[in-house]
This record gives structure tokens, C-alpha cells and sequence, in this order.
């Protein structure tokens, strides 16, 4: 016969030892351990094990939510189609699509009154890319989702109309002529630069890139045909014009001596 006698601890795993110890009829001083699993997991153990699915799904919903409820990006490319910002952006559009639209009317009218054929040819060839930058505008109006509309544009009237006043305050057939078309022309180019040149940043804003590319290309062709400008005023037109302000100038003093002249013979 033996007696046992049992002690119980739990370790902080969840592992209950048993120590049991007998006497044995051997040696009655010897006693042994016997480790048993616990079948009851603590309160703790249970939250370290269970992963909190709760969290989880609710990070979930944060990722696939957006904060508005609405997309970050619409489907026209544009950032927020209904911000003011947009909104100013189709507004300009409508502005330089007018303006390049009255372009196509008023560069022939300059082209006839010009004098020298560089010049001709010049808004000649600007009358083309204008009747291109047209048709590019309405392509952006198609990624922007909206209808290709024109809005006057007042500042383009006021410098056409400039033009126009340059024109009939000159002789024709000058380089005088010449030089003041020059300068009107590039007062247009020089707001055409600015207004592509702010359209193409307010694109890429709102996150359309490729409205953004169609209107840079027509920035870099503004900013040229600016330069053929200077290079003709320069090379050619102005100096000759200076010559012309010259020959008048010569013959105004050629006719005070004259009537100089006579009158003292009649004194």
C-alpha cells in the first residue's frame, strides 16, 4: 500500500502541474512531478489567442470608404468635377475657346493689310494652327466631360479691336504698318501664352494629364509664333520703318526752307 498526496499551481502559460508524490515501499523519501494540461484557459490567454476581428474589419471599412462618400476621382479624370476650381478651369475654357474662335475671323483681315510677305506668311501660317487649336479645345472639352461652348471673351475683343485702330491710324502699304500689326499681334500671343500656360497648370491640378498635354502643345505653338514675331520686327520691318519716319521728317524740313526762302525773297 502507498498513500499520494496532491498540490495544485498553474503556471502563467495555462499548464497545471500535479505534483503528485508517493511513498514507495523502495525508498518512501522519493516523490515525483506529473504535469497535466489545463483544460481551462484564463480569461488573459483567451484574449492573447482571439484576434479582434472588430478592429479588423472596421480598419477595412476605413480603407474602402472615402471620408466625403464619394470617389476621390471622377470619371472625367478631374480631381473633384464640382469644386470651384474645376469650375473656373471649364470657365477659361470657354473664354480662350471664344478667343481662338474670333482668331479665325480676324487674322485674315490683318493678313490683307500687311505690307512685307514674311509677315503675311507668318499669319498665314498662324491661321492654320489657330484653326487646330480649335479643334483642341474641343477635345478637352470631351475629356472634361462637358460641351464644347464659347463664352465672349473681352479682353480678346478690346485687343482685336486695338488692331483694328493700329490699321487705320497708318499709311498703308508701310512698314510702319507693319511694325504696328507686329505689335498688335503679339499683345494677342502674349494672352494666349498666359491663359495656356495657366490652363495647363490648373489640368494637371485636377489631376487631368491628358487635357494637360493637348494644351501644352498649344502653349509651345503660341510661344513661337511670339518669336517669328520679334525675329521679322526686328530683321527687317523696323528698321525700315525708322527709314520711313525719316523721309517724312526730311521732307518736312526740305519744305520749311522753301517757304523760308520765298519769304525772305519777298522781303
Amino acid at each position: 500500500m502507498h498513500s499520494n498526496n496532491a498540490c495544485l499551481y498553474t503556471d502563467p502559460g495555462g499548464i497545471r502541474f500535479v505534483p503528485l508524490w508517493f511513498h514507495s515501499f523502495n525508498n518512501p523519501n522519493k516523490f515525483y512531478f506529473m504535469p497535466t494540461t489545463n483544460t481551462r484557459t484564463s480569461a488573459r490567454t483567451r484574449r492573447l489567442r482571439t484576434p479582434n476581428t472588430s478592429s479588423s474589419k472596421s480598419s477595412d471599412l476605413k480603407q474602402t470608404k472615402p471620408s466625403n462618400g464619394k470617389s476621390s476621382k471622377s470619371e472625367n479624370g478631374s480631381v473633384n468635377e464640382n469644386s470651384q476650381l474645376d469650375k473656373l478651369f471649364i470657365d477659361s475654357l470657354k473664354d480662350i475657346y471664344w478667343a481662338e474662335k474670333h482668331l479665325t475671323k480676324t487674322l485674315p483681315k490683318m493678313k490683307k493689310k500687311a505690307t512685307t510677305d514674311d509677315l503675311k506668311s507668318a499669319i498665314e501660317e498662324h491661321l492654320a494652327q489657330t484653326e487646330e487649336h480649335v479643334s483642341r479645345l474641343e477635345r478637352v472639352f470631351e475629356i472634361c466631360g462637358k460641351k464644347a461652348q464659347a463664352k465672349k471673351c473681352d479682353a480678346m475683343e478690346g485687343l482685336t479691336k486695338e488692331a483694328d485702330s493700329i490699321v487705320e491710324e497708318t499709311e498703308p502699304n508701310t512698314m510702319t504698318r507693319d511694325a504696328g500689326i507686329i505689335m498688335a499681334a503679339q499683345k494677342v500671343e502674349h494672352y494666349e501664352i498666359a491663359t495656356y500656360g495657366s490652363l495647363v497648370q490648373l489640368a494637371k491640378t485636377l489631376g487631368m494629364n491628358g487635357a494637360a498635354e493637348i494644351l501644352h502643345q498649344t502653349l509651345e505653338e503660341e510661344k513661337q509664333a511670339d518669336e517669328k514675331l520679334t525675329e521679322i520686327a526686328e530683321w527687317n520691318v523696323n528698321q525700315a520703318a525708322a527709314q520711313e519716319a525719316g523721309e517724312e521728317g526730311e521732307e518736312e524740313e526740305e519744305n520749311e526752307e522753301e517757304e523760308k526762302v520765298e519769304s525772305e525773297d519777298e522781303g
